[in-house]
């Protein structure tokens, strides 16, 4: 897919999956601009903002503003930053709720926000990572289950609101990502069955092609064979 030049953020791009998008977009041609909390190497051919608090609606504000007026706009939002924790309802903590809500939607909302005022008038793409466990939750993933619906609403919502604008919003609902943390995790399971992070990255790029403008809205299973 041919991303020639696209000016791309990809936040929690230090990540597993985010490295695997940004190496994605890179070799599709785009312009890749990698987003973290903490400093550390990006991916070749990537350049990494300096680190900043995506849960922090004005440092986001800024850090993304700095990255428009180097490049003159942003074409796409990636929205790959987030958390897990297991716990069960019963024995786990209330903090968890909330500390995953901040993980997973507010960084997703403070990020899309900041990046509006720089889409260019032609429109541009917004891809956020929700989850499986969005429909149907698991045990011990009540908290992370609630904060990735929210991430499928605020798709939906967001969705329809830039519709004037041309600007598609989509996420890709995951099972259990291939990653070596997911690996220690669960040392016992088929680990081919799995979604791997370049596999991933491959649909979050068709929907930032030209090949997807017609979807928006779009709340996408990207669950391999769990």
């Amino acid at each position: 897919m041919d991303l020639k030049n696209k000016i791309i953020v990809v936040t929690g791009g230090l990540g597993s999956l985010g490295r695997a998008v940004c190496n994605a977009a890179v070799q599709a041609g785009a312009i890749v601009v990698a987003v973290d909390v903490v400093e550390g190497e990006a991916v070749a051919g990537v350049e990494s903002s300096p680190a900043f608090d995506l849960g922090d609606a004005e440092a986001t504000k800024t850090g993304l503003s700095a990255i428009a007026k180097k490049y003159g706009r942003i074409d796409a939002l990636v929205n790959v930053a987030g958390g897990f924790r297991w716990e069960t309802v019963a024995d786990g903590s209330i903090e968890t709720w909330d500390l995953l809500y901040q993980m997973n939607v507010r960084t997703a909302v403070n990020a899309s926000r900041g990046a509006l005022a720089f889409f260019p008038a032609s429109g541009g793409r917004i891809v956020s990572i929700s989850a499986a466990g969005a429909m149907k939750a698991d045990l011990g993933m009540g908290a992370y289950a609630a904060s990735k619906s929210g991430v499928a609403r605020f798709t939906e919502a967001l969705a329809e609101e830039l519709k004037p604008r041309n600007i598609t919003v989509n996420a890709v609902l995951p099972s259990i990502i291939d990653t070596q943390p997911n690996r220690n995790d669960m040392p016992d399971a088929d680990f081919s069955t799995w979604v791997t992070p370049a596999a991933l990255a491959d649909v979050i790029l068709f929907l930032l092609s030209d090949r997807a403008d017609v979807i928006t809205g779009a709340l996408i299973p990207v669950t391999g064979r769990v």
